[in-house]
């Protein structure tokens, strides 16, 4: 156990400290003991802290619950995950929002090339289920993650099917890794921790509390290249997971219903206001995200470019010239640059002829 967990532990319990706060505190100081350790003037200078949680993180002195939790860490084998750490998922990263801890149960890899979120109601009909079983099937040949979040209807089928046909299947829990929620899926989340994982931003014995869901849904939305709404009414919670999705530049897709079916309404809500797109099988999943792994024709050598770019254009130029082709999401990681200079460079080397944009905001080289 890393030295510094105490205290990456302890900054998620001190008062007045969010996700937002808590990430830029750990990115300024390198660690969560360094922001412990800092002086008071040093924390309320600093933009976004102030004199209130520049005290709440001094006067903070229980560190026994984080001592605790990490007695639990250890007796069950469970993965932590900082927003500093190598194997935290990169997709989140691109979140304001981001949990800055996460607890992770599974053997899956949670940077997968091909991450899939999978939502939709709790109270599915045969044709719902029917759907999201064949789509799954559908998928088995491609390494897609699947990931969904555990609740009766959609998610359990989503989770059941993806262990069928061998995918891996993540669950972001609202609740610690202590229990299961719902009961009645403690069976199938055994599985998942053999063929996939479990995965929270919540310490042991937090209650699936109702508030904890839509926190919940924003890892859901987060973590994958593509969220899919099987089917959900007008007011379910697959609606926030698609809304959020669309805020993080994800690509959402829906499933379309009968306009009499209740249980479809916001599906076609969503396809209606364009804030998903119409999906009608796993085809069109893989063509829109150019995962249809047809066989390509070498491309010729790039012939070298007699034109002037500028450094940030450069920087993209080079890694994509490096990669066949990139997910936009990667681009930011691999070029460290803001997501704004990222877009910039883009769209010029765009507007150039020197690069393409696909299906699913991936790019290459022209």
């Amino acid at each position: 156990m890393s030295q510094d967990l105490i205290y990456q532990i302890a900054l998620t319990a001190v008062p007045f400290i969010g996700d937002v706060h808590a990430k830029a505190l750990l990115n300024h100081f390198g660690s969560a003991e360094g922001i412990f350790k800092a002086k008071l003037q040093e924390l309320e200078n600093l933009e976004g802290i102030g004199k209130v949680r520049g005290n709440s993180i001094k006067k903070f002195s229980d560190f026994s619950a984080a001592e605790k939790e990490i007695d639990f860490i250890e007796k069950y084998k469970i993965k932590t995950l900082s927003v500093l750490d190598a194997g935290y998922p990169r997709r989140l990263l691109n979140g304001y929002d981001c949990p800055s801890l996460l607890y992770y149960r599974g053997k899956a890899d949670l940077n997968a090339a091909r991450v899939v979120s999978i939502v939709g109601t709790r109270s599915n009909s045969d044709q719902g289920k029917q759907v999201c079983e064949k789509l799954i099937e559908d998928l088995n040949d491609h390494e897609i993650l699947i990931v969904s979040g555990l609740a009766f209807g959609i998610d359990t089928i989503a989770h059941r099917a993806a262990i069928k046909n061998n995918l891996a299947t993540v669950a972001v829990l609202g609740h610690g890794l202590d229990a299961i929620y719902p009961s009645q899926n403690k069976s199938l989340a055994k599985q998942m921790t053999e063929q996939g994982g479990l995965l929270t931003e919540f310490p042991s014995n937090t209650k699936p509390d109702r508030q904890n869901f839509p926190m919940r849904n924003r890892i859901v939305a987060g973590i994958a290249d593509a969220i899919i709404v099987i089917e959900t009414g007008i007011k379910g919670g697959s609606l926030i997971t698609a809304e959020l999705g669309g805020g993080y530049n994800k690509d959402v897709f829906a499933f379309p219903g009968r306009t009499t079916d209740s249980k479809s309404e916001g599906c076609n809500f969503l396809i209606r206001t364009n804030r998903a797109a119409l999906i009608t099988s796993a085809t069109d999943l893989l063509e829109s995200m150019s995962w249809d792994n047809k066989p390509k024709q070498q491309k010729k050598k790039q012939k070298e470019l007699f034109i002037e770019l500028s450094p940030d254009e450069k920087v993209v130029y080079e890694i994509l010239r490096e990669k066949e082709q990139l997910h936009i999401d990667e681009l930011f990681l691999e070029s460290k640059l803001s997501s704004s200079r990222v877009a910039s460079a883009l769209l010029t080397l765009e507007m150039q002829s020197i690069i393409e944009s696909l299906p699913g905001k991936i790019y290459r080289l022209h």
